[in-house]
Order: structure tokens, then C-alpha cells, then sequence
């Protein structure tokens, strides 16, 4: 297993760590709704220095990002970020990744640990335009610093504005006593916050001037299970469980990043679907009795007959009560729809909901 150059200081803090993506990484430290509820309600940090990020450069860079991913990447200026994702030719996507524009013909994509691989040889088997490509995974760490009081928190370790920076918008500057790392008012929680793009050799003195800043505001180290259910309960898709290979972008609720007005892998099939209306729906559900549910549990109609699955699913330590997400015929996917959770022998009733399921 692949460690991070924060593995150490996780099993110092009694972290309970765990296998991901191919990483030994810490799943929790004082327990799941503890580490959710600081996140909420003050800061938590989150290493999440597993994902991967590629360096793209050259004259026709953006040529190579656009026929790759689904959004409209010319949109992006300079210190602007984007999430998009990878269709593939079958309907289905390689990966969800976030875009930023670093230069004038730079930029830096980030995609998930489990499929840093898969992105290369993907992005590479497309790239006929002659663009530079770098994968940087092995050498940068990235520190989520997340919450409600990450702004005021953080502020003392850096000369730059925190405040003004604009959601999915970064800086280059300095911060933590480093000169240059990528400061991005990006997240994956839905409670505010910054991601730290720096080296591993820097991540450590950054790490324990966060905690030191951060002392006075309830900062904790935060693990994997509680990043999952504050991604959940805002409706967040998590590959390899919410979108894959064989799910389109049209279904899983991701038409607002499927921009029609450039050609991008497979784009006409995708551009039909929306068209003609997917057969099939990604939808958020609340269950309307105690119970909790889970990945790849069956979704039933009336009369027991298994309509769809479920592909995320938690009890929601801010609203108490068992939420998820999952694919189901279009005629089911209207928000006040009733639909039923096969919970081993029980059904258990549950209702349709719009996103997100928690509001800040």
C-alpha cells in the first residue's frame, strides 16, 4: 500500500487507518458524527493527498482538455477552477475531475486515487494534439481544510485576502511559511473552506501551522467515513459508487457540467440522451422509517418488484435519519415520488427529495 507523507502523523493521532484506493489512509480518528459535526459547525483538516493531479502545458493544451471532458473549459481564466467529467465511448464516464487554469496554457486537472492510472492512459490515447502532459500525483500532498470558520481561522497564515476568493476560485501564494502552493476555495463537504496544493516536503510544516492557527477554533483531523457523509448528505457524486464506466453524465444528475456547445468524446450520443430523456435517474431519497441504507441495497416499487439500486446511502448525522442516493426509472424521479429500500428482509418506505439534503 501507498503511504502519504502524512501517514505517520495519522497513526501518531490514533487514527484508524484502513486501505483506499490503493492507500493506507485514516478513515476516522474520535468517531464518524464527532468529525462530521466539527466540520459543520467549526474546521476540520482532511489528507487527502491520494488523489492525482496531471500537468497540462503546451500551445494546445485547452484542444486536448475539451475533447476529454464535458464541460466548457475555454470558459476558464486564469485562477478559476471547474468540476467537469471524462465521458467514455460506451455512454459511461472515465472519472469526475476538477479543472483549474494556473497559466495561459497550464493547467492542472485532479482526479480520484483509484483512477489515476485509468485518467493517464485515457488522457494520453487522446492527446494527438502534441500537449505536455506531467503526472505530478506521486510528488504533490493536498490538506481539505473545511468548515464555517476556515476563513478567520486560517487568515494568520497567509498575507493574502482568504475571504475573497470566490468558490472554485485559487490563488498561487503563500501560505504556512511556503512560498507557493495553490490555495482553492474548493471542497468536497458543502460547509466552506480550502484545498492546500503543496509538495510532500512542504505538507508537514503546513499541516502543524493549520493546527496551531486553527487551535482557538476547535480544528480536528478529520477521516475518509465522515468526508463521505458530509459529500452525501449535499448530494455530491462519489465515483465508482454514484457515477462509473457504465453510467452517463445525462442520468446521474451532471447535465450542468455536459456542455453542448463544444465535440467532446462521444458528446453526440450524450447530446440524444438529453434530447430523447434518460430511461434512468440518479435520485436523492429520505427514508420515511428508522433504518439505514447501503450500497447496491435494492430499491423496490408497491409490490416488491426491484426497480433500481441504491449506490450511496448513510444515516445522516445532521438530519438523523437514513438518506441515499440511487438510480431509478424516470417515472419514479420526481421529487414526493414514493419509492422502497430492501433492507435485508425489510421494506422500508422512502420519499424522493430535491438536493441538497442538508441546507447550510
Amino acid at each position: 500500500m501507498k503511504k502519504t507523507a502524512l501517514t505517520s502523523t495519522h497513526e501518531a493521532l490514533g487514527a484508524k487507518m484502513v486501505p483506499f484506493a490503493g492507500f493506507n489512509m485514516p478513515v476516522q480518528y474520535e468517531g464518524v458524527n464527532i468529525e462530521h459535526e466539527t466540520v459543520r459547525k467549526a474546521l476540520g483538516v482532511f489528507d487527502v493527498s491520494h488523489m492525482g493531479e496531471f500537468l497540462i502545458e503546451g500551445d494546445r493544451a485547452l484542444d486536448l482538455i475539451q475533447k476529454v471532458s464535458s464541460n466548457d473549459a475555454s470558459n476558464l481564466t486564469i485562477g478559476k477552477a471547474q468540476y467537469s467529467c471524462m465521458p467514455n465511448e460506451t455512454g459511461g464516464i472515465v472519472d469526475d475531475l476538477i479543472i483549474y487554469r494556473v497559466k495561459e496554457n497550464t493547467y492542472l486537472l485532479v482526479v480520484n486515487a483509484s483512477n489515476i492510472e485509468k485518467d493517464w492512459n485515457w488522457i494520453s490515447s487522446k492527446n494527438d494534439v502534441g500537449a505536455i502532459m506531467r503526472d505530478l500525483s506521486d510528488d504533490y500532498a493536498l490538506l481539505a481544510i473545511q468548515g464555517p470558520k476556515a476563513v478567520e481561522a486560517m487568515q494568520s497564515l497567509s498575507s493574502h485576502d482568504l475571504s475573497a476568493i470566490k468558490f472554485y476560485n485559487f490563488i498561487v501564494g503563500d501560505f504556512a511559511g511556503i512560498d507557493y502552493v495553490i490555495i482553492s476555495a474548493t471542497g468536497y463537504t458543502g460547509s466552506g473552506g480550502f484545498e492546500i496544493y503543496c509538495k510532500n516536503s512542504e505538507v508537514k510544516q503546513i499541516w502543524d501551522k493549520v493546527f496551531q492557527a486553527g487551535a482557538d477554533y476547535g480544528i480536528k483531523p478529520i477521516g475518509l467515513a465522515a468526508r463521505d457523509t458530509l459529500r452525501l448528505e449535499m448530494g455530491y457524486c462519489l465515483y465508482g459508487n454514484d457515477i462509473d464506466d457504465t453510467t452517463s453524465p445525462i442520468e446521474a444528475g451532471l447535465g450542468w457540467i455536459t456542455k453542448f456547445t463544444k465535440s467532446f468524446t462521444n458528446s453526440k450520443a450524450l447530446e440524444d440522451e438529453k434530447h430523447r430523456g434518460p430511461e434512468n435517474k440518479l435520485v436523492a431519497f429520505e427514508l420515511d422509517e428508522r433504518g439505514i441504507p447501503r450500497k447496491d441495497y435494492d430499491i423496490v416499487d408497491g409490490n416488491g418488484n426491484k426497480i433500481g439500486r441504491v449506490t450511496s446511502g448513510t444515516m445522516s448525522p445532521s438530519l438523523g435519519k437514513g438518506i441515499g442516493l440511487g438510480y431509478v426509472p424516470t417515472v419514479f424521479a420526481n421529487a414526493g415520488s414514493k419509492i422502497n429500500i430492501q433492507i435485508r428482509k425489510k421494506v422500508i418506505p422512502a420519499t424522493v427529495v430535491k438536493l441538497p439534503f442538508y441546507n447550510i
